[in-house]
């Protein structure tokens, strides 16, 4: 079988104080097609953030504001930790933080893509890790969404192993997600396969169908740069170990 070279991840994340907002509501309404449009971008989102507790518009944060992006080489996503997008947001953050991360498993579409290529056989990971969640939520099933929502968070922040999490949205509603980093693989796994209130939310999204577009995505955190709110990732060799499987 021929390699397949995984795609590589970067996710943004900046602290915009109450002053920088108009700057903040300026950019993501300006910088959605140019981003795209940067060489060697194959993918890019910029996204609200909220706390992640009910997914309705009381969670939105408008103090945090997020980005993710997905390169064709590793040129082109060194490239991009200082392109002008970039550098803009910087001028307006009073914290900002970088994740560089490569795909470990993904299922489902977003935007009718499936943004991120895997390795091929995939690589095995003993480091930390991050799991992304994004939904279509189908109109109708709105009202009984947002009442699963809050056990489920609740049974987030209280498991071991969680390092950091937020709730990320390309609109107040309807269009919702999360993205937490974890210790462990071991400590996602714990959260998505025996923690109560998911798994039963894995049964309804099955028996309602209360999804018309549905992601999931496990990544390898293999470097960063800043913080947030007190978590920051060093870019370091020590954070994890990749090995061919």
């Amino acid at each position: 079988m021929t390699p397949v070279a995984e795609s590589l991840v970067q996710l943004h994340v900046w602290r915009v104080p109450t002053r920088g907002l108009p700057g903040a509501l300026l950019r993501m309404a300006s910088q959605r097609r140019s981003v795209r449009r940067t060489a060697g971008v194959t993918f890019a989102k910029l996204l609200g953030t909220g706390s992640g507790d009910t997914f309705t518009v009381r969670d939105a944060d408008v103090g945090h504001w997020a980005m993710l992006t997905v390169f064709d080489s590793t040129r082109s996503a060194d490239d991009f930790r200082d392109s002008p997008a970039v550098r803009s947001w910087r001028r307006i953050a009073t914290e900002s933080l970088r994740l560089d991360l490569a795909p470990l498993s993904a299922k489902g579409s977003w935007s009718r893509r499936q943004p991120f290529t895997l390795d091929q056989p995939p690589r095995r990971w003993d480091g930390p890790v991050a799991a992304l969640t994004r939904a279509r939520i189908r109109p109708a099933m709105w009202r009984r969404f947002w009442s699963s929502v809050p056990p489920v968070a609740d049974d987030l922040r209280a498991r071991p192993g969680l390092e950091f999490s937020l709730g990320i949205g390309e609109a107040p509603v309807g269009l919702q997600g999360t993205f937490s980093v974890w210790r462990s693989n071991r400590a996602l796994t714990e959260f998505a396969q025996r923690g109560a209130a998911h798994r039963q939310v894995i049964a309804d999204t099955e028996r309602l169908n209360w999804y018309a577009e549905e992601l999931f995505a496990r990544f390898a955190v293999t470097g960063g740069e800043g913080s947030i709110g007190g978590f920051s990732f060093p870019d370091s060799p020590s954070a994890g170990n990749p090995a061919d499987a």
